[in-house]
């Protein structure tokens, strides 16, 4: 082993507790919701402070400033805030400073920022890290295109709903009928559209039915003629597969709407037909997960009129829309996926399997939100706010002797009586080492993307299963933690050649080694360097002999390999 990484290696075990270091600068934040004057957050902390006095246990501390500044930056942008940003923040002696900022992260100063972060969350969801690549017949930038107006517009959570679930036209940007949404079911309509139902239940519902597709579900309430008429909404669309000219010579879908005759052949009553486990076969029309039967919507019209295939009688994506947007299903699914993504868990895991067989931790919160953010307009923004200024939100990751039962990892249900360690995404990371290395951000849009999914696609795989299934290596292990030391991105964050930033930092005229050492600090980890951190760094000050520029890659090096600029805490 060189000289080099027995330094490194030193100084990462030196910071091997992530989130626990902080220094005397910062400070607790005030944990009052009510100095933000919304009812909303006000109840979140008095149905989570219940939640607490029940279980006996006492949360931990606020978090400081730096680490709350770290994690909404993480949540909103998807990036670590800048040394300058940080400053800006842990300055301020403003008593309403957390609502400013998250104000300021939701508005317009950071909307690109905001836009493409929550472009890169839902294309991950609606069509997976691996859509729009291989055979894929999604487009990826097409996809990426609709959601990221979307949100540069704050368009509301149930018109996305609504014209991802009811789109048409072309997947392919460029096309005269190119509609972004068609790339949601681009994937998905194979074998009569079982991943389509599958899917808009998962994700709009909040239900997981996919396996009922076969056989009642063993374990909750869900049966298998609840799935086929679910699927009936489906039955009148169609793909058609294009192929590409020219640099984009790849083949993919464009969704219609057809007639659909039914399965006997009869488009007045169109039918389809599904196979029990005894081989029997039973008849399904379309039908609502609440029970509700476009047959009995339209009785008026006659006894088969709202069973017809045909669309100048029944649109059934449209009706199939009508309902989601209409069910209570539908705020609660969006709540349950929010808190995940900022608390690390929803009030029920997983997000996508809720009911009755599965209860939530805090049932009267989860529909105290989906009310309100239904009464918001569902707006995404609104919900954000509320959650993030949140108390739970606002916790230190640091357990305590009193709340050590509240550990979700060993099978507790989550009390959020502190904030749960999670690992970055794979895209946070790239966008955090990114803006900690003050790496050009000029490119356009689609060039940039272009370049992170190129860094990202070595962490995805696809396995070509009947329901698309896929995974990410993204998790902490030797071989990712071996690529995180040595990969080019890694390397080119810590290159020290002219123009550079470590080389800039270095080369500082205005900067001592004290202070160069504690703004990679602060670049790096959002914070300022402990003690026994400037003592190591000192020594490998010594150890290089006063050669600076080569110190700070080492300390450089080892701060973006450690877990803590990994971890969101």
């Amino acid at each position: 082993m060189t000289t080099r990484k027995i330094f490194v290696v030193i100084l990462l075990l030196a910071g091997s507790t992530p989130a626990l270091a902080v220094t005397s600068s910062d400070r607790d934040v005030s944990l009052s919701a009510e100095g933000f004057g919304l009812r909303q957050v006000s109840e979140i902390n008095r149905a989570v402070r219940e939640g607490w006095q029940a279980a006996g246990i006492s949360p931990s501390k606020a978090a400081t400033d730096s680490e709350w500044c770290r994690r909404v930056y993480l949540d909103l942008v998807g990036r670590v805030p800048t040394v300058e940003e940080l400053q800006v923040y842990t300055t301020e002696h403003d008593e309403s400073k957390r609502a400013n900022l998250v104000d300021r992260l939701l508005g317009d100063d950071y909307l690109e920022e905001y836009a493409g972060n929550w472009t890169t969350l839902w294309t991950n969801t609606l069509i997976g890290r691996t859509g729009g690549t291989g055979g894929s017949l999604a487009v990826r930038r097409g996809m990426q295109q609709y959601l990221r107006r979307a949100f540069q517009k704050n368009r509301s959570y149930d018109q996305m709903a609504e014209e991802l679930v009811t789109a048409t036209g072309s997947c392919m940007p460029g096309d005269s009928d190119f509609n972004g949404a068609a790339n949601f079911l681009a994937d998905k309509l194979d074998e009569n559209g079982v991943q389509a139902t599958a899917k808009t239940a998962e994700i709009f519902l909040g239900m997981a039915v996919g396996c009922t597709q076969c056989h009642n579900h063993p374990f909750n309430e869900y049966r298998q003629n609840q799935f086929w008429e679910l699927n009936a909404f489906f039955r009148q669309t169609r793909l058609r597969r294009e192929q590409a000219t020219g640099a984009n010579n790849r083949r993919y879908a464009v969704i219609v709407d057809r007639n659909f005759a039914g399965e006997g052949g009869d488009p007045s009553k169109a039918e389809l037909y599904y196979e029990l486990r005894n081989g029997k076969l039973k008849v399904a029309y379309p039908v609502f997960v609440n029970g509700t039967s476009l047959a009995e919507k339209y009785a008026d019209r006659g006894e088969d009129f709202g069973d017809s295939g045909y669309l100048e009688d029944i649109h059934r994506r449209r009706e199939l829309a009508d309902l989601i947007l209409s069910s209570d299903e539908l705020p609660r699914a969006a709540v349950n996926r929010m808190w995940s993504h900022f608390l690390g868990y929803g009030f029920t895991k997983p997000v996508y399997d809720m009911g009755p067989h599965n209860p939530p931790t805090h049932p009267e919160l989860l529909d105290y939100l989906a009310g309100e953010f239904r009464s918001s307009s569902f707006d995404l923004k609104e919900l954000m706010r509320w959650i993030v200024l949140s108390e739970p939100y606002s916790l230190s990751s640091r357990m305590t002797r009193d709340n050590q039962s509240d550990d979700p990892n060993l099978g507790a249900r989550p009390l959020f009586s502190h904030f749960y360690l999670r690992q970055m995404q794979a895209e946070q990371l790239y966008e955090s080492l990114l803006t900690a290395t003050e790496a050009d951000e000029s490119l356009p849009y689609d060039e940039r993307e272009s370049m992170k999914q190129r860094w990202l696609a070595q962490f995805n795989t696809a396995f070509g299963t009947d329901d698309n299934s896929e995974s990410t290596t993204f998790n902490g292990s030797i071989p990712q933690a071996l690529m995180m030391m040595n990969g080019d991105l890694v390397k080119n964050a810590t290159a020290c050649t002219p123009g550079s930033f470590l080389h800039d930092v270095a080369t500082s005229s205005g900067l001592s080694n004290a202070r160069r050492v504690e703004f990679l600090y602060q670049a790096a980890l959002a914070r300022k360097p402990s003690r026994d951190e400037l003592v190591i760094c000192n020594k490998l000050l010594a150890a290089r002999g006063g050669n600076t520029p080569e110190a700070l890659k080492d300390i450089w090096w080892a701060l973006l390999n450690s877990n803590e600029f990994i971890l969101i805490h």
